[in-house]
């Protein structure tokens, strides 16, 4: 299976699409000069994994340089060290961002309520990341089998 690539190009409208859906859906209540806002928190959490994404991506650059390493071992140490930092990649990467999205609903300022369980939200979510970025049926599998702890 392909591993989900999130690019900064989609993340306005993987926002947009998560923050209308839940709306319609009556999954969370937003006051609409506030739905922009909420797009935004939204967007944040996706580019911060972005830029953590970026922050391994050097890491292992200068470990491969240290340790004299060619370019093919690249993802090998990118696990390694994405292991040690305790960052998730791929399949993983999808349900972390998932489960702060989840998070920043129930504690943003811009939320005034959210109406949906987190299983009901996590699979929404999961739903519009697949449309999006083509995510597969076993992370899907995994998102709902996941606690509801954040």
């Amino acid at each position: 299976m392909e591993p989900m690539r999130l690019y900064p190009k989609v993340i306005p409208a993987i926002s947009s699409d998560v923050i209308r859906t839940l709306i319609q859906d009556e999954d969370v209540e937003i006051e609409a000069e506030r739905i922009a806002d909420a797009e935004l928190d939204v967007a944040a959490i996706m580019k911060e994994y972005l830029a953590a994404d970026e922050r391994v991506n050097a890491a292992t650059r200068e470990t491969l340089e240290r340790r004299g390493l060619d370019q093919s071992r690249f993802d090998h140490v990118k696990h390694e060290l994405a292991a040690v930092r305790g960052f998730r990649m791929g399949e993983e990467g999808v349900e972390y961002i998932i489960r702060q999205m989840i998070e920043c609903l129930l504690v943003s300022r811009n939320v005034q309520e959210v109406y949906a369980d987190d299983p009901a939200l996590r699979e929404k979510i999961f739903q519009i990341f697949g449309k999006h970025l083509g995510v597969g049926d076993d992370a899907a599998a995994a998102a709902n089998s996941s606690p509801n702890v954040p």
